[in-house]
């Protein structure tokens, strides 16, 4: 597989999650590159503990969210000469193989589809704390592939990346990883999923809710998230049913049905029904 270049978003991390994320990575060969997004200088010990931990740390002095981090990574990977990138939030948790396990896959998906056939690499299941998330796959020559994933874990084909423009700086943070497996599948990539492979990772302060019958997630996101939310997937949502109705409805759905669980069973419900209003108007392009 050769060298992988993994790279951490941070902002106000807390210290010890930041730094036992930073030595499970390291201890699993990858060239660690943690990017601070503008935070305050209580941030600065840990980021100092993590470079001297051999972490390369990049910290920039505003926020701009983490699209941005995310394509410093990027970038180091390109220099670096990497063929993989692993995008980790800092809040994540990983096992000990995670990268060899999903390095392996990555290995076995090459095989099967092509050396030009991958766009990126993702656990198959998310552990969060509200409880287990799965994405809906189908078989692609035996493998499980999806529409998107999240970034927190995710393995990135370095050249597939740079080849659609890296990250979207304009989306900040939400829908950020949604955008680059729109792009990538559109350039004929295809989104690989580990089954058997599993990461820890919080999604907002989710916590999941029956509605109807079903299992559905209340992330809990504070109002300007709200916003971003509802304005990326707009933005989003002409190439998504351009390459995928199906997805497309899927995924407005979903974000219909936080809107709904914001408003009626989280706190803050009137700020975050003026945010996801907000997030109508305000529409974004590249």
């Amino acid at each position: 597989m050769g060298l992988i270049v993994a790279v951490i978003p941070a902002y106000q991390p807390d210290h010890d999650a930041l730094l036992g994320l930073v030595d499970a990575l390291l201890s699993q060969g990858v060239v660690l590159v943690v990017v601070d997004d503008g935070s305050p200088c209580t941030a600065d010990q840990t980021l100092r503990e993590a470079a001297a931990r051999g972490a390369v740390v990049v910290a920039h002095d505003d926020n701009r969210g983490i699209a941005r981090s995310l394509n410093v990574g990027l970038h180091r990977a390109v220099e670096s000469h990497a063929e993989w990138l692993l995008t980790v939030d800092q809040d994540s948790t990983i096992a000990p193989d995670y990268v060899a396990s999903i390095t392996a896959a990555a290995d076995e998906a090459v095989a099967v589809l092509g050396p030009h056939s991958i766009g990126a690499m993702a656990a198959g299941l998310v552990d969060d704390a509200s409880g287990a998330l799965a994405y809906p796959t189908r078989q692609v020559s035996g493998l499980p592939v999806t529409e998107e994933v999240i970034q927190s874990g995710t393995l990135w084909s370095v050249p597939a990346l740079v080849a659609v423009g890296g990250f979207d700086e304009v989306l900040g943070i939400d829908a950020v990883d949604a955008a680059a497996c729109v792009r990538l599948r559109a350039a004929g990539r295809r989104i690989v999923l580990v089954p058997e492979l599993a990461i820890g990772h919080r999604v907002g302060e989710g916590r999941q809710v029956r509605v109807l019958g079903r299992t559905v997630l209340a992330t809990g996101h504070a109002p300007e998230r709200r916003t971003t939310i509802v304005r990326n997937r707009l933005a989003l949502a002409p190439e998504e049913f351009a390459q995928s109705p199906r997805h497309a409805f899927r995924t407005l759905r979903r974000v219909a049905m936080g809107t709904l669980l914001a408003v009626t069973v989280e706190d803050a419900r009137w700020a975050k029904a003026k945010a996801s209003a907000a997030g109508l108007r305000r529409r974004r392009t590249r």
